[in-house]
């Protein structure tokens, strides 16, 4: 069997622009809490509102990224985003005062929200429909490439040159991501108006058919902000703090080496065949993860929820793209990550006011019991739509 050709020109682009911007976004989310407190005075809680406003605005701006994405087209909205992303970085070397920082982090949300909106739709657009579950999954070890090179970039940068040479290089990098957009060729389909006075609908800022899965989705990335937030504090907690820097890098090993074989499996088996088992292991990882007293079982914690995790997000986000019309891709992939970037912003949050009071081995406990959720809404949404698709079959 010939398979169709996903690695194509713009199918690298727009991966390394997907690479390139999560890389800055988790460089910085990293670094700039020990820039507030080391540079300003800061403490904790006012390094952690510079996360928060950066990803509240591309919340907020993902409800119109589509209608915008439409109206303009999925290119041109790329590198215009691209480029005001680029310019906000330099922005970084400027800033004077932790109100300016915060400000310049609320307005950098927005080119990130349009971006991420973009690339996902743009990616979906190019890959062909035969190996969607592959090219997605492919597409999103970018983004999970990114969650261990940015980190790692950050701190060890600020370890040997000063916070404006982090920021003049990252721009840097930025640039690179804004040739690499415009090298990406897709086929723009732009949404004219055939009514001014047409009302806004619900339709005009999310897709409905998306919203089942986007909310499983966001109960997993609830879970895994456990993870991501606290799992350098929890490591350092137990006696582990050597051992923290390796757990996103056998996470990434894991994942990278199991993503070929388990995207191929949700094209040819189907996306039940994965998900369940893939939910299954990150909620193993999770408790293994609660019972953690030495550094293998840490570095195994790790590699159960690069296996699991690693694959949830582009499975999820696969099946919110292929249950919508193609005209409706952008949509589709903003509706997602609306709900998935929800579930980040609020665990980051949530988890921090209650480990306090329970701990953090319950607080992955309670992490774990969500994923367990997650994974029975997944099989009801899935066995519920196997059985409409046989009626609408059976029908014709």
């Amino acid at each position: 069997m010939n398979l169709e050709k996903i690695w194509t020109k713009s199918f690298i682009s727009i991966s390394l622009v997907q690479l390139l911007i999560f890389l800055s976004f988790y460089a910085l989310l990293t670094t700039l809490p020990i820039y507030v407190i080391d540079q300003f005075g800061g403490n904790e809680a006012e390094g952690g509102l510079v996360v928060t406003a950066m990803l509240l605005a591309a919340i907020i701006v993902r409800f119109f990224s589509a209608k915008l994405l439409d109206k303009i087209g999925k290119k041109r909205g790329l590198v215009i985003s691209v480029a005001v992303f680029m310019i906000t970085s330099f922005l970084y070397l400027f800033t004077e005062s932790y109100t300016s920082l915060l400000a310049l982090r609320f307005f950098h949300g927005f080119s990130f929200g349009i971006i991420t909106t973009a690339t996902g739709a743009i990616a979906a657009d190019i890959i062909p429909a035969s190996r969607k579950g592959a090219g997605l999954g492919y597409f999103a070890m970018a983004m999970n490439v990114a969650v261990v090179l940015g980190p790692f970039l950050g701190l060890t940068l600020i370890q040997y040159v000063s916070f404006q040479t982090l920021f003049l290089i990252l721009g840097v990098l930025m640039i690179v991501a804004l040739i690499n957009s415009m090298m990406v060729q897709v086929e723009d389909k732009i949404v004219l108006k055939d009514n001014d006075k047409k009302r806004l609908s619900i339709h005009d800022f999310i897709e409905i058919r998306a919203l089942p899965i986007a909310i499983i989705a966001s109960l997993a990335s609830l879970s895994y902000a456990s993870v991501m937030s606290f799992i350098s504090v929890y490591a350092t907690s137990i006696g582990l703090a050597s051992t923290a820097s390796f757990f996103f890098l056998v996470f990434a090993a894991v994942m990278l080496i199991t993503k070929p074989y388990i995207g191929r499996s949700f094209d040819l088996k189907g996306p039940r065949f994965v998900l369940l088992p893939c939910l299954t292991f990150f909620a193993i990882g999770l408790i293994t993860l609660s019972v953690t007293n030495s550094s293998w079982m840490l570095l195994f914690a790790a590699g159960l929820i690069g296996l699991g995790y690693g694959s949830i997000l582009p499975g999820f986000q696969t099946i919110a793209i292929q249950i919508s019309p193609d005209s409706r891709s952008s949509h589709a992939t903003s509706t997602f990550f609306i709900l998935y970037d929800l579930g980040i912003a609020i665990g980051s949050f949530v988890w921090g006011l209650i480990v306090s009071g329970i701990g953090f081995s319950n607080v992955y406990l309670v992490a774990a019991a969500m994923v367990v959720v997650a994974l029975f809404l997944f099989e009801f949404y899935y066995r519920r739509s196997s059985k409409k698709e046989e009626k609408y079959a059976n029908a014709q």
